[in-house]
């Protein structure tokens, strides 16, 4: 089906943002501008005060984890896993999906058409609400090496064998260690035997927590980022490293001799007071930056937006710097930059050719008044609030803030069911 998105403020791959005409065909974004005479579109989206940009991409997220939103808050990173890990030990096929369900509804009414999702049993559920709902997923089985831990990994090799590819290409299977400090030396080399057996890519967590830093070295004497790379996890595909809070010079040696890609978190790191990473440093280095919400129990909300706009705003203090993360460079963490960190080639970009994944924001809003630059009104003045139509694959999700594939009451009412089961 061909689609004209008609009179739209579009950002463009080189920072500018025209008013122009966005066509689409089936899936794929086929022209920016000018309307051809022959190109009859079966459906035409009024873009008139909207701003279209790529589909926000978030590279590190837990779905599920919305049954434990407000659950646990306010602690450190060991504790608020040990008082959430045996609640989520519980959790059956249903409350999977339907966590997971309420995540796609909050992920595309935020704008989001693209995530990286890790979290423990049941991810063909996480796999079937995605597809349900219309999205794009990166997903992985996150596999704690102890505990049933060759069980884990073969789980992650099922979902890869059943998932990998489906929906049109609209999910990818990556293979899921949790951390270094869950997955010791010898049960990494398997996991990275088995990835490489299927070429499969890696999503782990990294140097979160300064915790995580000193474990590693009174444990192997050398940080994680160090012998992990002897176990051979890097020497695949690809990987992509959720945090890297605390790097050194050595961690960032290695991250770019093996292309490592970077999804920061700032609102989790900040919530859970784990720290700030290096990003101007690392993309100065040339490292491939992203950005990800982390789970709703350590945020608590799927808001990429958000996420964008905190990109920019901490960095600036953090280094006394206000041109260490500029509005666009933001931006592009939120969208260009999330496709290279999960590893999919044709999104992230408005342009011929790409995907046709795209958000579009409604500008009636006195916080787009006035209209001296968009990208700075959409970084530092915007709201979540505004996405007012999403597509993927070409695809309508999201029209006029209507959900198009989502019974949205049902999954809430589902979801406080489950979650009550759980919790009380």
């Amino acid at each position: 089906m061909k689609t004209i998105i008609k009179n739209v403020y579009a950002y463009l791959p080189d920072g500018t943002t025209p008013l122009t005409n966005i066509l689409i065909d089936k899936d794929r974004i086929v022209g920016v501008g000018e309307i051809p005479e022959d190109f009859h579109a079966a459906k035409n989206i009024d873009g008139a005060e909207h701003f279209a940009i790529p589909g926000f991409i978030n590279a590190h997220t837990h779905t599920s984890m919305t049954l434990l939103r407000s659950y646990r808050d306010d602690m450190a990173l060991m504790d608020w896993l040990h008082s959430i890990w045996p609640i989520e030990d519980k959790m059956t096929p249903e409350d999977i999906y339907w966590g997971a369900m309420l995540a796609m509804a909050e992920m595309i009414r935020t704008g989001t058409t693209t995530f990286a999702d890790m979290y423990g049993p049941y991810m063909e559920r996480v796999a079937e609400a995605t597809l349900d709902a219309g999205l794009r997923g990166v997903l992985c089985r996150g596999i704690i090496g102890v505990a049933d831990g060759e069980k884990k990994l073969q789980s992650n090799v099922d979902l890869f064998k059943e998932f990998n590819g489906a929906g049109d290409g609209r999910i990818k299977v990556m293979f899921g260690p949790h951390a270094p400090y869950t997955c010791p030396p010898a049960f990494l080399e398997k996991v990275a035997k088995a990835a490489q057996e299927l070429g499969a890519e890696i999503h782990i967590h990294m140097h979160e927590t300064l915790d995580e830093i000193n474990g590693s070295l009174k444990d192997y004497g050398e940080r994680p980022f160090s012998w992990v790379e002897k176990t051979g996890l890097f020497d695949g595909k690809g990987t992509l490293a959720a945090h890297c809070v605390h790097v050194d010079d050595s961690d960032l040696a290695i991250i770019k001799k093996h292309h490592i890609r970077v999804a920061h978190n700032p609102t989790s790191n900040m919530k859970l007071a784990s720290g700030v990473a290096p990003v101007p440093k690392m993309l100065q280095q040339g490292i491939c930056v992203a950005l990800g919400t982390d789970g709703t129990s350590s945020n608590n909300n799927l808001d990429m937006l958000e996420e964008v706009n905190l990109a920019a705003m901490l960095h600036k203090v953090n280094e006394l710097d206000p041109l260490a993360i500029p509005a666009d460079t933001a931006l592009k963490m939120g969208t260009e930059y999330g496709a290279g960190a999960v590893g999919i080639e044709g999104i992230g970009k408005i342009e011929k050719g790409y995907k046709a994944d795209i958000t579009l924001f409604d500008m009636h809003g006195i916080s787009w008044c006035p209209r001296h630059d968009l990208v700075s009104l959409l970084v530092y003045a915007a709201s979540a609030r505004d996405v007012d139509t999403v597509l993927v694959d070409g695809k309508v999700l999201l029209e006029k803030g209507e959900f198009k594939t989502l019974d949205v009451e049902r999954i809430m009412f589902e979801t406080q069911r489950c979650a009550d089961r759980l919790t009380k």
